[in-house]
């Protein structure tokens, strides 16, 4: 047992700092697994199998109550392929659906995860609310302002158990550092930074359309967004990189990290934003969102500075992502490596010798993992009927989604733009044009 779980500790370690580095070896899983009485199990749907809507179904599943009875995925390949490593977990093959609101009627489901692109998300999580279910969503919560506050009201109305995937927020090296921000050992914060610099992403080629790959429910893929012939960049993990879809690396890393920006500094809504950036890396390319982009929050006496770049990754004090917070007497950076504090020295004069405003902190590294605290924090939930035990309800999920998308509207109008707080939305037009969502094919954006 000791030797196991050190495996899974450090296993965790290694994983914690990629996307699809968080798939668990199935072998070890059906090692871990033990038996349960039916009274006692948690019966799991996934709506999207290929990436994080996988990841963290293995991740529930350490969790021996956890059972997984449904897999729904357009793409009949990805079931397949699903259904396999779940074998490898001693785990019998679960019932199969397309369409997601088959799945949905399935009684046997208590909880259901959302693991799809970002443009379904409103339609899934609302549809799982009203069939009874509890519901792990990935992150962002949508692809835009409007549905955001649609799936605030609805989680706010139900009694359900609703965690958002913004994992980092169980990850027990950032609660600390947050804890730390609070304290005040900083003194007065003037600028937060978060950034993520991607140097693995290459050019997105361009590639004709083509036919609809066997086994896939195109249809159904594009649900409510516009009708487009298929076409492999914007399938699977590259959505991200299209509008109508996604909103790129602003929502993709941005809802990660600007969340954390946004709870050490205990901020909501900016009163203003600014964006300036384009495709400057790879402006041939197929995507459609920026590769490079800065973006500036303003709130009273402080700003957020988000910035992303992708092909390189010189980012801020040598870390390719991460969150800085400025304060007169030094600096806290934080990474999902761990965190430091960088003290600010004292001028005496330019002959004299500088002394520390602050003890410095050395690096705190990251111990465990945060997607499996996450998940298992959300099951107990579950189990308890107890939502003030989430670590990331709907509230979290929806200020960094809020605040991300502002920065994708700063861009789009290239201008700078101010928010109105009491009446919930931009003080310029064609701001606000860009924060409703138009519902394509038949789907209706759902209302209270």
């Amino acid at each position: 047992m000791y030797r196991r779980r050190q495996f899974i500790k450090k296993s965790g370690l290694a994983l914690a700092g990629t996307g699809t580095a968080f798939l668990f070896p199935m072998e070890l899983l059906a090692q871990m697994r033990r038996p349960v009485s039916a009274n006692d199990r948690i019966q799991v749907g996934v709506i999207g199998c290929k990436g994080m809507g996988f990841s963290n179904l293995s991740s529930m599943l350490k969790l021996n109550e956890v059972e997984v009875v449904a897999l729904c995925d357009v793409d009949e390949n990805i079931l397949l392929e699903r259904t396999a490593d779940l074998q490898k977990a001693g785990i019998k093959k679960p019932k199969w659906y397309k369409d997601y609101r088959n799945l949905l009627e399935d009684k046997d489901i208590d909880v259901v995860i959302i693991g799809t692109p970002d443009h379904w998300h409103c339609l899934m999580l609302t549809d799982a609310l009203g069939a009874g279910k509890d519901v792990y969503c990935e992150k962002p919560i949508a692809n835009s302002i409007q549905e955001s506050d649609v799936m605030l009201n609805y989680v706010n109305a139900s009694d359900r158990m609703v965690q958002i995937g913004q994992w980092q927020r169980s990850q027990p090296h950032f609660v600390d550092a947050i804890d730390f921000v609070h304290s005040g050992a900083l003194g007065n914060i003037r600028l937060a930074k978060a950034w993520a610099y991607q140097g693995w992403m290459k050019p997105v080629p361009i590639v004709p359309d083509s036919a609809v790959p066997e086994g896939v429910d195109y249809d159904m893929w594009l649900g409510p967004a516009p009708k487009r012939p298929f076409n492999a960049n914007r399938f699977h993990f590259n959505f991200r990189w299209f509008w109508d879809y996604a909103g790129g690396l602003m929502t993709d890393w941005g809802v990660h990290l600007i969340d954390y920006a946004l709870y050490g500094m205990k901020a909501g809504a900016p009163k203003s934003v600014m964006a300036l950036g384009g495709k400057f890396a790879y402006p041939d390319d197929a995507s459609e969102t920026p590769d490079s982009l800065q973006t500036v929050f303003e709130y009273d006496g402080y700003s957020i500075l988000w910035e992303h770049a992708t092909g390189i990754d010189g980012g801020n004090y040598g870390r390719n992502h991460g969150i800085a917070f400025i304060g007169n007497n030094g600096t806290l950076v934080l990474d999902r490596n761990g965190w430091e504090v960088i003290p600010e020295r004292e001028f005496k004069g330019w002959d004299q010798e500088r002394p520390n405003k602050m003890e410095p902190v050395p690096l705190k590294k990251r111990e465990g993992s945060g997607l499996d605290l996450h998940t298992a924090n959300f099951i107990e939930a579950v189990k308890s009927r107890d939502g003030s035990k989430l670590k990331a309800p709907i509230e979290v999920g929806y200020n960094a989604a809020l605040v991300s998308h502002m920065g994708n509207v700063a861009f789009k109008t290239g201008s700078r733009i101010y928010w109105d707080e009491a009446e919930h939305k931009f003080m310029e037009e064609a701001a606000n044009e860009y924060m409703n969502v138009n519902y394509h094919n038949g789907w209706k954006l759902p209302m209270l």
